[in-house]
């Protein structure tokens, strides 16, 4: 075999793997995006059913609250089952959302937290899980008068 034969050969194998490659990074790519569409039905799910309980919901909530329970079994059936990210992790579980370490020098558990202060947790970013974020009309300013 002569040494263009090989360089042919070479090139072709490294092709094959670049489109392997590129074909799982379109795979991954889907699966987070899907992620997030689902993240956002259910967010969106979630304003709906808080409004609907605190009797401040809009004409047509219920009907919308159906449309996304249709488009999330749309969704399971196409991807799979739909994960629910708890906004709180559970206690001793990995998800927290304080680094291992922070606080004093025996881990940030050592001291018994005030009752009277709590501090929102960090929003997440990215597809790592969390809290999945959104504006709400109710979160824009008014406009000016």
């Amino acid at each position: 075999m002569g040494f263009m034969d090989k360089v042919k050969s070479q090139a072709t194998a490294l092709a094959e793997k670049a489109q392997e490659g590129v074909k799982v990074g379109q795979e991954k790519l889907s699966q987070v995006q899907a992620k997030r569409q689902s993240d956002a039905l259910l967010l969106e799910l979630g304003g709906l059913v808080y409004l609907q309980h605190s009797g401040r919901a809009e004409a047509g909530a219920a009907d919308r609250v159906e449309a996304i329970v249709a488009e999330l079994r749309s969704f399971e059936a196409e991807h799979g089952p739909v994960v629910v990210t708890p906004a709180v992790p559970s206690p001793g579980g990995t998800g927290t959302f304080v680094p291992a370490g922070a606080g004093s020098p025996a881990g940030p558990m050592a001291s018994a937290p005030d009752q009277g202060a709590t501090a929102p947790p960090a929003a997440s970013s990215g597809s790592g899980g969390g809290i999945p974020t959104a504006s709400y009309a109710s979160d824009e300013d008014p406009p000016d008068a």
